[in-house]
């Protein structure tokens, strides 16, 4: 049985991982602060059924907290890490860089210090789109320069990029960096814009609209994300070390203005759009090109965005806590 620490494992994309591993009978750690950024009845929902199982254990401890986080690992023999624990959203790290730092440059080296003391060197981190900045044209490629994101989050996420090179080169760790583009789906975060507008459409709420409505995100469902989380794993899994930086999106980018005309069709109603400048940060495309994924890590993109948000909409109306 393969033995995981899910950093961040109550989260969005935690959770889910999580589910899909106890699937394929591993046994997974999660580890997990419960960071007031959203409210904690969110991840309790999360990992409701994870906690029934007797192969999920879950930390609750800050990720920053080194002492906590050696002895978890210490006390346990983990096969891999997938680490997902972070500071995350780009408009709020303009407030907060130091904080952003700490949790996503300072923490992760703390980890692979721990792992490479334990023995423990494949890991699987969460990246992000975020890290190319703002790029006309596409779709976007892992050797594309990433020298220039926009803000303190996507520099965080290219700093945490570098480290775990640094780490594979010098210790021989097997380390795959997923740069995940705008996830979406059922338990997605309250503060992302999907799940925002979602909520206000079904409240017959003002949805705010940054810009004319022309920028484009690369959505990707949750499921197709857990199987690249998954392939990922199978990647790190190797005798020799290795490092790879793999994009998971649908290389589909949809307009703003498309997203709202589906939510609109999917909520039955006009919406109430506050039209509003665009915002410091924000990248106007995002344009996931995934053949390295595909061919390295088996991805695959196979859900429709039509398709998606209408699941997201109805899980929407009976399950939002927030």
């Amino acid at each position: 049985m393969k033995k995981i620490l899910l950093t961040g494992g109550a989260g969005f994309i935690g959770s889910h991982v999580a589910e899909a591993l106890l699937a394929q009978g591993a046994s997974v750690c999660a580890y997990d602060s419960f960071d007031p950024y959203y409210p904690r009845s969110i991840k309790e929902q999360n990992i409701r059924d994870c906690t029934r199982n007797p192969c999920f254990t879950l930390v609750e401890a800050d990720i920053r907290d080194r002492n906590m986080l050696s002895e978890v690992i210490q006390s346990n023999s983990f096969d891999a890490v997938v680490h997902l624990a972070a500071r995350a959203g780009v408009r709020p790290s303009l407030e907060q860089p130091q904080l952003y730092a700490q949790v996503n440059i300072d923490a992760t080296v703390s980890l692979l210090e721990l792992c490479k003391e334990a023995g423990v060197q494949k890991i699987v981190f969460a990246s992000s789109s975020s890290v190319y900045g703002n790029r006309d044209g596409g779709p976007f490629r892992e050797s594309d320069n990433t020298d220039h994101p926009l803000s303190p989050y996507g520099s965080t996420k290219k700093a945490g990029e570098v480290i775990a090179h640094v780490y594979s080169h010098l210790y021989g760790f097997s380390i795959a960096c997923l740069r995940f583009f705008t996830v979406y789906g059922p338990r997605q975060r309250p503060d992302l814009a999907i799940r925002k507008f979602v909520r206000k459409a079904i409240r017959g709420e003002s949805i705010p609209m940054f810009g004319d409505g022309s920028s484009r995100r690369d959505y990707t469902h949750i499921s197709d994300i857990v199987s690249g989380i998954l392939g990922a794993l199978a990647w790190v899994d190797h005798s020799d070390g290795r490092y790879g930086i793999f994009n998971l999106g649908s290389s589909s980018p949809i307009e703003l203005r498309q997203l709202l005309a589906g939510i609109e069709a999917g909520i039955g109603r006009p919406l109430i759009i506050d039209r509003l400048p665009t915002q410091p940060g924000d990248v106007f495309q995002t344009f996931a090109d995934t053949t390295l994924a595909e061919r390295e890590l088996g991805f695959r993109h196979d859900i429709k965005f039509e398709d998606g948000l209408l699941d997201f909409i109805e899980w929407m109306k009976g399950n939002d806590l927030s």
